[in-house]
């Protein structure tokens, strides 16, 4: 607080301006958009947009609000794609977008003079321009790429209070506690191949500042937390996902409401 805050930001403006002039990170991202529908009610068809139009190229699985709460429906991000069974063709757009390129070689300069401060100060610079990125992402894909709302004049605390149209939700935050989605959306848009950024055996990004998800365009679309899950549809989720209800237990486990 006080000088001690004036002090950081200070020192984190002199280091951006450092990135910008060395060129010390380097910044990419991939975004797509597909024609989906929501089948079977929780799931998300995705279909090719190409010659083979109507072809399912894959299948998001969503999860559905179980805990009894003071409201009227029990929500899943499936709710927020038009069903099959209406014939309309919505849409679902995904993304990936990195600011992490060169930080470890950068950050191996810093380690060689022992210098700590400016690593971590390095890091947490790269992880906020890759949430900066995601948002500037969004505001491109609303306006312009998607186009949904081209009239669109937010202020950036609007913006940041998401008092736009639509959401981003990323695989294993609230709206999506499960990680293993990210891999069909790696397999979709060939993210590693396209872009260098790489899913580890723990699904985490790396370089670690990056940031992915779902473009949601449904005017009604919020985010929400699934919260607890009851074991009818930890079973169900896995007959869906063709795997075993023990693996989804396994990446499920924080929300799971009975013991494993």
């Amino acid at each position: 607080m006080g000088e001690e805050a004036k002090k950081l930001f200070a020192n984190a403006q002199a280091m951006l301006d450092k990135i910008i002039k060395n060129k010390w990170l380097e910044a990419r991202g991939i975004v797509g958009f597909y024609p989906a529908n929501t089948v079977d009610h929780d799931d998300i068809e995705v279909y090719s947009p190409g010659p083979e139009k109507g072809k399912v190229l894959c299948k998001f699985h969503s999860l559905r609000q179980q805990v009894e709460r003071d409201q009227d429906h029990f929500v899943a991000l499936a709710d927020f794609i038009a069903p099959k069974e209406t014939g309309v063709t919505d849409y679902i757009g995904l993304f990936a977008v990195s600011a992490g390129f060169r930080q470890e070689e950068i950050c191996a300069q810093f380690e060689k003079d022992h210098d700590d401060y400016s690593i971590i100060m390095l890091k947490t610079l790269a992880d906020r321009l890759a949430e900066a990125f995601s948002e500037q992402l969004h505001v491109e894909v609303r306006k312009s790429l998607w186009g949904y709302s081209p009239e669109e004049n937010l202020s950036h605390a609007d913006i940041l209070n998401v008092k736009y149209q639509g959401i981003r939700p990323a695989p294993g935050y609230p709206s999506q506690p499960d990680h293993t989605e990210k891999r069909t959306m790696w397999d979709l848009m060939h993210v590693k191949e396209e872009t260098g950024i790489e899913l580890t055996e723990s699904l985490a990004m790396n370089p670690a500042s990056s940031v992915s998800g779902l473009y949601f365009a449904n005017p009604h679309a919020y985010y929400f937390a699934v919260e607890e899950i009851c074991k009818d549809q930890v079973e169900d989720y896995a007959r869906r996902k063709g795997i075993s209800t023990p693996e989804v237990e396994k990446w499920l486990s924080t929300i799971l409401s009975y013991e494993r």
